[in-house]
Order: C-alpha cells, then sequence, then structure tokens
C-alpha cells in the first residue's frame, strides 16, 4: 500500500494539493474573484482522478472517465436534485452553476501523464522523502470535503427590495440567491430575501445584516445577469408591489427604500414600518390577518433594541436585545471573568504543588501514557462547554473538528511535560490542569471573536 500511495508525494499533486487547500480556506474569502473561483477547480480535477487511481489502480481508466463525466454532472443544473437531498438529511452542501467551470476538463490529461510519470524521480528530494504518502491521503480526503463546505448565508426577516432601470426580467432559476423579481415599464425590483456571504460572520445579529444591506445596491447589481442601470440618486419612486405574502406599498430613494412601508394582506395592514436607505428605524409593527396579536419591533440604526408582543390589546411579553455595542461590553465582561477563573486554577494547581511537593501520585507507566492521551479530550470536552455557555458556538462540523483536532496536537504535548516533568500532587490536579487548558483556549477563541466584533 505504501508503494501504491507514492504518485501522492509527487511534486505536481503536492503543489495542487497546497494550492487548494490555501484556495478555499484563503484566497476566496481574502479576493473572491474569477481566479480563485477557477483555481479550486483545476487543483481539484487534477489531484481527484489521482487519487482514486492509486486507491484502485486496475480500474485507473474508468476512474478518470468517471471524474471527467462527475465533474460535469456536479457543475449542471441536475445535480439540484441530490444536493438538495444530501443538504436536507445529511449536511449543507453548496456548488455554483458555472458551465465556464468546464474549461478545467483538460486538467485530467495532466493528471493521466502525471500519474504514468516516473514517481522515483521524486523520491531524490530530501524533503519529499520525509513527507508519509498516509497523511498526504488524509489531507486529500479532508480537501475534497472542504472544497464543498457551506456558502454562509444572510436572511433578511423584513421585507428588503433595491429597485434598478431595465427592460428585462431575470430567469431566477438560474441565481442561486434568494430572489424574486418584479417589472413595472422599464423599472425592475429585486426583493432579496437571502444572499450568500463570502465569509462566517462573528455574530449573526442586525450589526452584521446591516453591513450586508448597506451594499445591497451593489451586491444584487453584480448578481443579476440582464441588462440594466442604477437608479439616480435623490430619486423618488413609489410602487405597489403585488407578492404572495401580500400588497407591498414601497417608497424608494434612488434603488433603495426609504420611508415608510406597508404590507396589506386582505384589506389589512399587517406590516407597518420604515426605512432610511434600506436600513430599518424607529418601531415596526407586524399584525396577524385578524389582528388579535401585534409586535412591535424597535430598531436603532438598524439594530433591534426590544421587542413587545400584544394580545388583545395586552403586553404579555418584552424583551431587550443587545446592540453590537452591548455585545462587545459583555464580550470584554466574559473574557475578564475566564481570566480570573485561569488565575483561580492555576493557583490552585501552585497551592497542591507546593503543600505535596514531596508526595507526588504513583501512577503506572501505562497509566500515565492512556491520562496523557485522553486527557485532551477532556480539555477539547471543557472548551466546547465554555463556548456553548457563551453563545458562541458555530454548529459547524469542520470548524468543531477543526478546533478538537488543535487542542488535542497543543495539549498533548503538554500533558507529557505534566505527567512526567512536572508530576501530579492529587487526583485533582488532573481536572483542574483539564481546565486551565480549557480556559486558556477559551480566552485565545473570545479574544479572536472580540475581535472580529470589533472590526
Amino acid at each position: 500500500m505504501h508503494n501504491r500511495l507514492k504518485p501522492l508525494i509527487s511534486l505536481p499533486f503536492l503543489i495542487c494539493l497546497t494550492l487548494l487547500i490555501v484556495n478555499d480556506f484563503y484566497l476566496k474569502e481574502a479576493f473572491h474573484n474569477v481566479f480563485t473561483g477557477k483555481l479550486s477547480d483545476f487543483c481539484g480535477l487534477f489531484i481527484f482522478p489521482i487519487f482514486w487511481s492509486v486507491l484502485f489502480p486496475k480500474h485507473k481508466f474508468w476512474v478518470f472517465i468517471l471524474s471527467g463525466a462527475l465533474f460535469i454532472y456536479w457543475k449542471s443544473e441536475y445535480a439540484a436534485g441530490l444536493i438538495h437531498f444530501v443538504s436536507t438529511y445529511f449536511f449543507d452542501v453548496q456548488r455554483t452553476v458555472d458551465v465556464t467551470d468546464l474549461i478545467a476538463l483538460p486538467v485530467l490529461g495532466l493528471a493521466w501523464l502525471s500519474l504514468k510519470g516516473d514517481v522515483r524521480a521524486f523520491e531524490t528530494n530530501g524533503f519529499i522523502k520525509q513527507i508519509s504518502p498516509y497523511m498526504i491521503a488524509t489531507l486529500t480526503v479532508f480537501s475534497f470535503c472542504a472544497t464543498s463546505l457551506p456558502k454562509y448565508v444572510q436572511t433578511f426577516e423584513q421585507p428588503q427590495y433595491v429597485l434598478f432601470q431595465s427592460d428585462a426580467v431575470p430567469d431566477s432559476s438560474q441565481i442561486e440567491e434568494g430572489f424574486n423579481f418584479y417589472h413595472f415599464d422599464s423599472l425592475l425590483v429585486v426583493q432579496v430575501n437571502q444572499l450568500y456571504v463570502t465569509s462566517r460572520p462573528a455574530k449573526d445579529d442586525d450589526y452584521n445584516k446591516n453591513l450586508v444591506t448597506k451594499n445591497l445596491e451593489k451586491e444584487t447589481f453584480e448578481i443579476i445577469p440582464v441588462k440594466k442601470s442604477l437608479m439616480v440618486a435623490g430619486k423618488v419612486t413609489s410602487l405597489t408591489i403585488k407578492t404572495p405574502q401580500g400588497d407591498d406599498h414601497a417608497n424608494f430613494n434612488g434603488g433603495r427604500l426609504d420611508g415608510q412601508f406597508i404590507r396589506n394582506k386582505g384589506g389589512k395592514a399587517v406590516i407597518e414600518g420604515v426605512y432610511k436607505m434600506g436600513i430599518e428605524d424607529s418601531i415596526w409593527t407586524f399584525r396577524n390577518t385578524g389582528n388579535t396579536k401585534v409586535t412591535k419591533i424597535t430598531f436603532k440604526n438598524g439594530e433591534r433594541t426590544k421587542v413587545e408582543q400584544f394580545e388583545g390589546g395586552n403586553l404579555i411579553s418584552s424583551s431587550k436585545i443587545n446592540t453590537r455595542a452591548e455585545v462587545i461590553r459583555n464580550k470584554y465582561i466574559q473574557i475578564a471573568a475566564l481570566v480570573l477563573m485561569t488565575i483561580g486554577t492555576l493557583v490552585l494547581l501552585v497551592k497542591n504543588y507546593r503543600h505535596r511537593y514531596q508526595e507526588k501520585l504513583q501512577i503506572m507507566l501505562a497509566w500515565k501514557w492512556l491520562v496523557c492521551l485522553l486527557l485532551p479530550m477532556v480539555v477539547w470536552l471543557l472548551q466546547f462547554a465554555v463556548t456553548l455557555l457563551l453563545g458562541d458556538l458555530h454548529f459547524d462540523v469542520f470548524t468543531i473538528l477543526g478546533t478538537g483536532f488543535l487542542i488535542y496536537v497543543i495539549t498533548c504535548p503538554l500533558f507529557f511535560i505534566v505527567v512526567f516533568g512536572i508530576k501530579l500532587s492529587r487526583q485533582i490536579d488532573a481536572l483542574l490542569y483539564c481546565l486551565l487548558f480549557a480556559l486558556a483556549f477559551s480566552i485565545w477563541i473570545e479574544h479572536d471573536i472580540l475581535t472580529k466584533l470589533s472590526v
């Protein structure tokens, strides 16, 4: 098996694998252009057939044929049903339908030639000789999964429209974003229900939504594939947009919602609010069709600050929502609390060490190894619990596993130092060290979140 996997440590394969991972985890988010979009297709289509060919060398020809066929299928609209099934019952998967991606197909020929080349030529390189093909195989499987990581979606709870000048109506089935289109003579109204963003937000709140909303006209303009032009700023347009949810009476300043907004359904106003250049302002009122239940949401610079619910004219609930500034303030308090807990844990460990300096726990060698290998997983669980309690957990399997892997790699050597070097004074020390490392990781993660929140 080791010899069979040697093509995975050839220089072309390693270069393409490295480019694929760097592109998916950094370049796409940093630059988000045509080049970064196509780079993953070229690199992925090079390493994919090589990887499966070394696993099934007797079926190399069919591996390459199926790789090309699957790539064409994946980039077509016919894969939508399969993607929907996997996203619904297993994990969320996203891909972009773009026939221009098929220009990457000739890479299969280069991959075939690379596989037929003499791998031994690369074994003379001292660095490559140190690389384990098993490690590269594991990294390759990870890169295949990471390539189909879900995009992050910004949804809009309140109706959100942008206005353009256009004589054409786009085909909504050709656009992945959640758009609806309404045509009024030479005007095109685009209802934006959701929009893909290039990176996961630090916190899914109204502040982050406002960042997307401020550039909504520009973002939508670039996505819609029809001839159109921007509205003149300052030009006021009033329209009644008939949607399945009701008749929306909207006012636009240029291409953005501005002023009073009312949605009527069944002859009654079910939504009333005010926009300031696309951003919600003041008090928004939401009623059910029977007008028996009313929800009032107070906005400050587009951020919800209070939600009140009424039934039969009586207030039944009221809740306050933190703005981004208040979230940042609370994050400082949380980090301060974690620092104090870390100091307290460290003090307890030092106290136990000093009081029982001459009396160390006697542990068998096999148990010492077992403790060092298992306790990093306890650190991971404790850090997971802290993140969950602070409300900062992203239920992303790749993020969770990646954090767990990082914690294990860093804390495992530390536990060997503790167990074999410093040595444990009491049984409780093992748990205290786990807590100490978990708190240290939590402080680092929360500081990273705070930095992103403060940008």
